[in-house]
């Protein structure tokens, strides 16, 4: 089973480099063309696209770049000649950070979410559903206007000097991790209400509410196992749209993270940065539903966690991963 896991992920993987890489190819123009003067001639292109490899057939590049890949080897920029990993080593701790920190705030806003639908019995939560259809610009543009504009609490732009952690100035992460995690709770929030609801109208839970047990103890005892294995899934989903997500949130508050590399290397059709960029939230989705799954055999075979209790709810919220 494990194995069968495991090697699920990986061929999951590998289509996640061939879509990434198919992705890329359908990008307007290329390297060779953009880094050659405007009035240059035709032999002038050629000779840039064939110095870039550009010249080589989709498939042999894709072949050259995967193996590449399996080896740690992303490649050369294209606008710069520097290693991809060496550049994303400068940039990723920076939106490590802010993808942990928004992760967080949606762990907490989400628990927040489901604890008011619990105490009302399962209902409620069209809210969430609501600000989860909102788009990312518009959490962006009224959280500035509030906490940096009208009450000049957050500084507008999450600027960093060269190298510094952000941990050193947390005031910066603020305004980019709630951008991040509104609408990741309330997404979060959303699909988790439909299991918290099926555990709920579950006949033991009904029978120890009725039985006066204490709402607390009901909802430790009795509710959380079944959430248990959709809250790993749902955790694994939001890992790697927080990821993705971070592209828009660092270019709109300045942050120095990957998501700023991944705009400008789209703007010069820098495509090896633009593939490990968007390579990234994929692994981190993949790794993370990887977790879920084993958590989940591994739940299954726990004699004091019933099967019932770890797969019937994961089909509800399996479903929209």
């Amino acid at each position: 089973m494990i194995l069968r896991l495991v090697v699920r992920t990986a061929a999951l993987a590998v289509a996640a480099t061939a879509v990434v890489f198919a992705a890329t190819e359908l990008l307007p123009g290329d390297a060779g063309q953009l880094r050659t003067p405007g009035r240059a001639s035709a032999q002038d292109i050629a000779r840039e696209r064939e110095r870039l490899g550009l010249d080589r057939p989709a498939a042999v590049r894709y072949l050259d770049w995967l193996y590449g890949v399996v080896r740690g080897d992303l490649g050369r920029s294209l606008s710069g000649g520097r290693p991809v990993a060496a550049l994303f080593a400068e940039r990723l701790p920076a939106t490590a950070v802010l993808a942990a920190a928004a992760l967080a705030v949606t762990a907490l806003l989400t628990a927040a979410a489901l604890g008011v639908t619990y105490l009302r019995g399962g209902r409620g939560g069209s809210a969430a559903t609501g600000l989860a259809a909102v788009p990312q610009p518009v959490h962006a543009a009224v959280l500035g206007v509030v906490f940096a504009g009208l009450l000049g609490w957050l500084p507008a732009v999450s600027l960093l000097p060269p190298g510094a952690s952000p941990l050193t100035e947390p005031e910066v992460l603020v305004l980019p991790a709630l951008t991040l995690a509104l609408p990741s709770a309330a997404f979060a929030t959303a699909l988790l209400r439909g299991a918290l609801g099926d555990a709920l109208r579950r006949p033991h839970v009904t029978d120890a509410r009725l039985r006066g047990l204490p709402a607390p103890l009901v909802l430790r005892r009795h509710v959380l196992p079944f959430l248990y294995v959709p809250a790993l899934q749902v955790t694994a989903l939001l890992a790697g749209g927080l990821v993705a997500g971070t592209a828009l949130v660092e270019t709109v508050f300045g942050y120095p993270g990957t998501g700023q590399l991944l705009v400008s290397a789209v703007a010069v059709r820098d495509v090896p940065v633009v593939q490990a960029a968007a390579l990234l939230p994929a692994v981190v989705l993949l790794l993370g539903m990887l977790t879920a799954d084993l958590a989940a055999h591994r739940a299954a075979s726990a004699p004091r966690v019933t099967k019932g209790a770890v797969t019937a709810v994961p089909r509800n919220v399996g479903g929209g991963l």
